[in-house]
């Protein structure tokens, strides 16, 4: 395992003081969420399970015949945000056919990790089990996750869903794009701001950390994390591919930190976007820049400066 430094991670996951115009993202995604949900067909807090926390957004798409689906989850620190601050990542996966499913989940104190990853196992088995009710193609649906929602979209590629449902699948996911994540919540234990609400011990800091995880079955996963991020996230991202190796190189959003990076999620024409295409199985046609395609990757290099 390895050892992280406390206060370098206080500091480095802390991305509200890093990005002092937070709120202002946060604020913006919200109004375009609100107009999304306006303006593209939707069905609103699905249940997918007992909890008031267990609720789903549906937007589909016109188009006729069994289409992929598109499941996102939020970040937050796994202890805040909702689904519906994050509608404004449908529109440009709706307009080309794909259905897109945003997800909420329970959230810390109130829920522990483990609950919260059971949640989302819950949810995906809700959309595999209702896809055809709904238009999807069970054999494309494909995950994209953001902070918090990067570790349980990565979580979800090493979970065995035939354990969960003997009508389930080994593998629910075609693939996941993980964002900004953390993989080894060793160093989520160690950051005393989230270890408050998190309260997790060495034990359940390892049984939720994918990187220590194998994969579940042979579906794709991309990793990306913002060029502008602190070297915790790029730690995260090389820790994780020299584990998963299949997932290739990392994938890094030029000049952007971690909320800017998912606009470039939602971007048509990002490298980013053009990726998660990739995944869905739709290559994204439009031109992507060669400056841009240049700064796409980073190589393995030395993980965050350890305690001494």
């Amino acid at each position: 395992m390895m050892r992280y430094d406390a206060a370098v991670l206080d500091r480095q996951f802390n991305n509200r003081e890093l990005v002092p115009d937070w709120a202002d993202y946060l604020a913006r995604w919200k109004r375009d969420s609100q107009e999304a949900r306006l303006n593209w067909p939707c069905l609103l807090d699905l249940p997918y399970g007992d909890s008031i926390a267990q609720t789903l957004d549906w937007f589909a798409p016109a188009a006729t015949g069994l289409a992929p689906c598109l499941v996102f989850i939020h970040g937050g620190w796994w202890r805040s945000l909702d689904k519906a601050d994050h509608s404004f990542i449908a529109p440009p996966f709706v307009a080309r056919g794909v259905h897109v499913v945003v997800v909420n989940y329970a959230l810390a104190p109130g829920a522990t990790l483990q609950q919260i990853v059971g949640d989302v196992v819950q949810a995906l088995a809700w959309v595999w089990r209702r896809a055809e009710d709904f238009g999807v193609d069970r054999s494309r649906i494909v995950l994209a996750g953001h902070s918090a929602g990067a570790h349980l979209a990565a979580m979800m590629l090493a979970c065995r869903f035939d354990w969960y449902g003997d009508d389930l699948p080994a593998q629910i996911p075609a693939g996941a794009l993980a964002l900004s994540g953390v993989y080894d919540l060793e160093a989520v234990r160690k950051t005393a701001f989230l270890q408050r609400d998190l309260k997790l011990t060495q034990h359940s800091a390892r049984a939720m950390s994918p990187a220590w995880l194998p994969p579940a079955g042979p579906a794709a996963l991309a990793l990306a994390v913002g060029a502008d991020e602190s070297e915790a996230f790029h730690a995260q991202a090389r820790l994780m591919h020299r584990h998963w190796p299949g997932s290739g190189k990392t994938l890094v959003a030029p000049g952007a930190h971690h909320f800017s990076a998912l606009d470039a999620l939602a971007q048509p024409g990002s490298a980013l976007h053009s990726r998660l295409w990739d995944l869905i199985g739709t290559r994204e046609r439009e031109r992507v820049s060669e400056t841009a395609d240049a700064a796409n990757t980073v190589d393995s290099a030395q993980d965050l400066t350890p305690a001494d």
